[in-house]
């Protein structure tokens, strides 16, 4: 890649399960004993257009660090996506999907609408934006900038972006000091809170939360319901039982998980990935899609089956491994069956626009997503 140093590339599921967890590894570059090593995620953001000076914003986020300092970063807003923390924002879930859905037909021509425009992208994004109180004005402009980041432009156009959003997250941060309330910020700003965050890792903290606590959701909404328009014997069966929709889940997060790769990981000292060398300091790039249709892994790995993990143990990499495994993955996962079960039980026709084929796909390499999901109601 121009501007980033090179990278192995692992894309077996074991291969990949290795550099996420074993401890010859980590995701920290500046963990590395002996020269300075490159940090590949730094430059490939300078690559895209970020401005110099937010490479801090980069270093100091949670998905960077590793042992204590991640454990330090993380704690404090792992409780907050715990599956009992998560339960509970279900009626709030549920009550935005009816309202979205209540409203699908007014944005329909000729009975076509685009699901991610006007439902797998608002869900999401606004269900994070309730959790660290993103006052609703401002919310427009968080989603689009947010959508700007994962969209796979580069530039100016994603160095204003950025930047955009540190300073969104900036004044957030200003009007929780000031006016605090029922929030996971304002918990995170209370005088009495055991583990204080510094400034820029609160900022970088809270961009994540809303890239990365929505952006996977809308597109494995969005590519769930494809891929289920598209099977029309698996979409039968999900209606016949509605108890495999968590195990519907986990199958589309296999077989149409929008998360292609992983960040890169960092070989601490001389070290082997499979039978391949690799020297301390050398970056290993975990390919997630690839790993996720590993025959090695999975059985008919090109099938989608919705009740794959019924019957087997088989387990998919889409929300990673081991201590970084995603933070949110519960609250991804309550989404996107919502969702799922929402549409599935309100709109019984509802079928594919156009041909599969002709369906167009976003451009950024990290995030394999559609432009757009029409369909008929």
């Amino acid at each position: 890649m121009p501007g980033v140093d090179p990278m192995w590339v692992a894309t077996r599921h074991d291969d990949i399960r290795t550099v996420m967890s074993d401890s010859h590894f980590t995701i920290d570059a500046t963990a590395v004993p002996g020269a300075p090593v490159a940090h590949r995620t730094e430059q490939t953001w300078q690559a895209r257009g970020m401005y110099q000076g937010y490479e801090k914003y980069v270093r100091a986020g949670i998905f960077d660090a590793d042992g204590p300092h991640h454990r330090r970063l993380r704690g404090p807003v792992s409780a907050a996506f715990s599956p009992r923390r998560v339960a509970a924002l279900r009626p709030r879930i549920e009550a935005i999907a009816t309202q979205l859905l209540d409203r699908l037909p007014d944005h329909a021509e000729d009975g076509v609408v685009d699901l991610v425009e006007h439902f797998a992208r608002p869900l999401p994004i606004t269900v994070i934006c309730e959790l660290i109180a993103v006052p609703e004005a401002d919310r427009d402009r968080w989603r689009a900038r947010s959508a700007t980041l994962v969209a796979g432009v580069c530039g100016d156009e994603l160095g204003d972006a950025l930047a955009g959003m540190v300073d969104d997250a900036i004044a957030l941060v200003d009007h929780h000091t000031t006016h605090p309330g029922n929030d996971l910020i304002s918990d995170l700003l209370a005088p009495d809170h055991q583990a204080r965050l510094s400034a820029d890792e609160l900022v970088t903290l809270i961009a994540n939360l809303v890239v990365a606590g929505h952006i996977t959701t809308v597109n494995l909404i969005a590519n769930g319901t494809e891929a289920l328009l598209a099977h029309p014997g698996q979409l039968a069966l999900l209606r016949e039982d509605p108890t495999l929709m968590p195990h519907a889940v986990d199958e589309l997060m296999r077989y149409c998980g929008p998360v292609v790769r992983a960040l890169p990981r960092y070989a601490l000292r001389d070290t082997t990935l499979g039978s391949t060398p690799v020297k301390a300091g050398e970056a290993v790039l975990p390919i997630v899609s690839a790993a996720n249709r590993d025959p090695a892994a999975f059985t008919d790995p090109d099938r989608l089956d919705i009740s794959r993990t019924r019957h087997s143990r088989e387990q998919h990499l889409g929300f990673g491994h081991g201590a970084h495994r995603c933070l949110g993955a519960h609250l991804a996962r309550e989404e996107t069956a919502i969702a799922l079960t929402a549409l599935v039980n309100r709109v019984p026709d509802l079928r594919l626009a156009t041909d599969p084929q002709h369906l167009q796909r976003g451009t950024n390499p990290v995030n394999w997503h559609l432009k757009a999901l029409p369909v008929r109601l």
